[in-house]
């Protein structure tokens, strides 16, 4: 175990957590929503702190983060629990863990061992990804801290449910992030996620002004968040923030809780790319769906194929110097070519 970052603490012993925007008020042996923070006479800790459940070693691409460093490897960890209770959630198997099995395991694996192996494996990026990396901070804050002196950027694959001193805490050594924006329903996020969108919304505009690379993904899935007006607010607030960040979009399968839905066309994500585009967004893609156009990066002012993508391999990458080599025009995020 390991005392908790970013409490409180509150009369007759009980704290109140202040990294996901739930900010549980917990009582003297209790835990908060995620399952894995802990009161225990009157001090909050972390149950999962070096207790890493999953461990990879992925293309950036599948995080997915396409603007960073395409075609490297990131090292991936993830500890079990979640601060949502999604019921399509795709990794449920450990998210939920805490809370279906009312199990916390995992491999002792310390922050400088991360960064030890992901340097062994010549991996430029590390992320805090299957799960929700909020619920496990204490550990990323300090793998996250290693790895920068190490020069590996730090990527979070998260729901957005951070709070704003927890964004303003991680920031000095997170480069980049893939922000889940599920819905732009307030229904959507309380009925399938236990959450609220606007806690979501105020996270992407936070990560934008700290500086960070934001990258969106909107999981469609049929009947429930798949339609056209609900898909241009999302791509509308998006450009707001800034036109130059990726909106993956994404084909769901039925899983976990949530097996009555029909799998997402690829009718259905091209007119999702043609919403984005339409609206202004430099860059659409659509995932799960290998080979499709929609993989590749294009640029954004003389539209030629920039890089080209079957799945999570680069096929081909023309960009020069982070420029366009047909035009010019500079194509944004990190390490480009």
């Amino acid at each position: 175990m390991k005392e908790a970052m970013l409490y409180d603490k509150l009369g007759d012993g009980k704290v109140k957590c202040n990294l996901c925007n739930h900010r549980c008020i917990i009582a003297p042996l209790k835990r908060g929503v995620c399952g894995v923070r802990e009161n225990r006479e009157g001090i909050l800790y972390s149950l999962v702190y070096n207790k890493a459940i999953s461990r990879n070693i992925d293309p950036i691409e599948k995080k997915p983060v396409f603007h960073l460093f395409p075609g490297s490897e990131s090292f991936s960890i993830a500890t079990a629990g979640c601060n949502f209770k999604c019921l399509h959630c795709q990794n449920s198997d450990i998210s939920q863990m805490p809370r279906d099995q009312d199990l916390i395991p995992g491999r002792n694996l310390e922050p400088k061992e991360i960064v030890s192996q992901a340097l062994q494996y010549n991996c430029k990026s590390i992320s805090y990804t299957y799960t929700e990396p909020t619920i496990f901070f204490e550990y990323a804050y300090d793998t996250a801290e290693v790895a920068h002196k190490e020069g590996i950027k730090n990527v979070f694959v998260t729901n957005g449910y951070m709070t704003k001193e927890a964004l303003h805490t991680i920031r000095p050594y997170l480069d980049a992030a893939n922000v889940d924006l599920k819905s732009f329903s307030d229904e959507f996020y309380k009925e399938i996620c236990g959450a609220k969108l606007n806690f979501v919304l105020d996270s992407i505009r936070t990560l934008k002004e700290l500086g960070v690379w934001i990258e969106i993904t909107t999981l469609i899935i049929p009947t429930l968040n798949d339609g056209e007006e609900e898909l241009k607010r999302i791509a509308e607030f998006i450009r707001e923030v800034g036109e130059e960040i990726p909106w993956h979009v994404s084909a769901f399968h039925p899983t976990y809780k949530l097996l009555d839905r029909p799998r997402t066309s690829a009718k259905m994500l091209h007119r999702a790319r043609e919403i984005g585009l339409g609206v202004g967004l430099r860059y659409v893609y659509c995932g799960n769906i290998p080979g499709d156009e929609g993989e590749n990066t294009y640029c954004y002012t003389c539209k030629e194929l920039l890089i080209q993508r079957y799945g999570y391999q680069i096929l081909k990458n023309r960009i020069k110097d982070g420029l366009c080599p047909d035009c010019g025009t500079k194509i944004d995020g990190i390490g480009l070519g």
